[in-house]
């Protein structure tokens, strides 16, 4: 008797431990030191039981599932080994569970991988990052969420031209090898985008879509990209992939030189727009809201579908939003004309926050609270 209830107790503590274990933030464990500075090491989502479904979906009917969605920015995407670099701080469960709780389906989950990576030519991923980031993928993944993870700010090393092109395609074919082997078991709420904005990084036309040899040289690295993921089978063989336009622009020549790799039907368009700029992103004018700023944001999502509609082909608007400037009116006009703009048209909204309120935060991760809760729910609610 005495062992049975030795047993029983035993089994009692081993179940709450376990059920425990998902609540802790990235940074429990020992953290592992590289270059003096250290990184959160965490193995919360260890116990994570993956979920390898693989439905029969369009990629339209997928992202009118995604919903509305909120990016993790200035995180992961630190350009640092150390992601408070950026001010932000280590990402719990907890921060997620709230952005999920705000009716938010998609979690964007931007990488900088180039900090975390080993010497030519193998190129190898840090198995503690690959760790950190699979644990954040899944502290979204426990909510259901939909979670994007991608190549951020590797600009240094991304450089589109053809004297670059032969190097940078065999690290990008390394690199996504590795994190797709990484994802596999993963099923379809896990997707990848190939890269962020990739543009020749001080250049003239940096903004102004490229080049016409950038614009071919970006179209190159992703299609090695959607390749190697390709390669890896599995679930990866039919996984959705996010493929943007050069520098992920608007721009008339960026959308008309444009190419899906291989034609792969579960490719998905990945363009971004702070528009208009002066208001998003630039902040020099904090008025929004005539009819004629309606009807020139109107005009810019018409373009956007005209071209894309007729190839039929799904779209992810994966960061818009606009900077504080003492205007709470004014975004959050905004905030809910946008976010329509791109419900209408079946396009997935994915709000740009940097964690900064005087920028674009709408939400405190220190103290787990919505500092614009009106702007979160006028996004929330244009997908439901």
């Amino acid at each position: 008797m005495k062992n049975t209830i030795l047993v029983f107790v035993l089994l009692i503590v081993a179940i709450i431990t376990g059920c425990s274990s998902s609540e802790n933030p990235v940074n429990n464990g020992s953290p592992e030191e590289i270059d003096n500075v250290e990184i959160p090491s965490d193995d919360s989502g260890s116990d994570e039981v993956i979920d390898g479904t693989m439905r029969e979906i369009s990629p339209k009917e997928f992202v009118l599932d995604m919903g509305s969605g909120w990016n993790l920015g200035n995180t992961l995407d630190t350009e640092d080994v150390d992601v408070t670099a950026w001010g932000n701080p280590l990402t719990t469960k907890a921060m997620i569970d709230e952005i999920a709780n705000m009716g938010f389906k998609t979690l964007r989950l931007p990488v900088t991988w180039q900090y975390h990576t080993g010497s030519a030519p193998d190129y190898i991923l840090e198995s503690d990052w690959l760790d950190t980031v699979e644990n954040i993928a899944n502290f979204a993944l426990s909510n259901d969420m939909y979670v994007i993870i991608n190549i951020h700010h590797d600009d240094e090393w991304i450089i589109p031209t053809y004297e670059q092109a032969p190097a940078v395609k065999d690290r990008l074919t390394k690199t996504w090898t590795q994190i797709a082997n990484r994802f596999k078991p993963h099923g379809d709420h896990v997707i990848f985008e190939t890269l962020n904005e990739p543009r020749h990084e001080g250049s003239p036309e940096e903004w102004e879509g490229g080049t016409t040899e950038g614009r071919d040289v970006v179209n190159q690295y992703h299609q090695v990209s959607v390749d190697a993921i390709r390669a890896t089978g599995g679930n990866n063989a039919i996984r959705k992939i996010m493929v943007s336009t050069y520098a992920a622009s608007t721009a008339e020549n960026a959308l008309e030189d444009y190419q899906i790799p291989n034609n792969d039907e579960n490719v998905i368009v990945s363009i971004h727009s702070y528009s208009p700029y002066l208001f998003s992103l630039a902040g020099t004018d904090p008025t929004w809201g005539t009819q004629e700023d309606k009807a020139q944001l109107t005009q810019e999502f018409n373009t956007i579908q005209n071209k894309f509609e007729s190839e039929s082909r799904a779209i992810v608007m994966g960061e818009w939003g606009s900077t504080f400037s003492d205007n709470e009116n004014d975004r959050l006009a905004h905030a809910e004309y946008y976010a329509n703009l791109c419900a209408e048209r079946g396009i997935c909204p994915i709000w740009w926050d940097n964690g900064n309120a005087d920028e674009f935060g709408i939400f405190n991760r220190n103290t787990l609270e919505w500092v614009y809760p009106e702007i979160a729910e006028a996004i929330v609610n244009a997908t439901k």
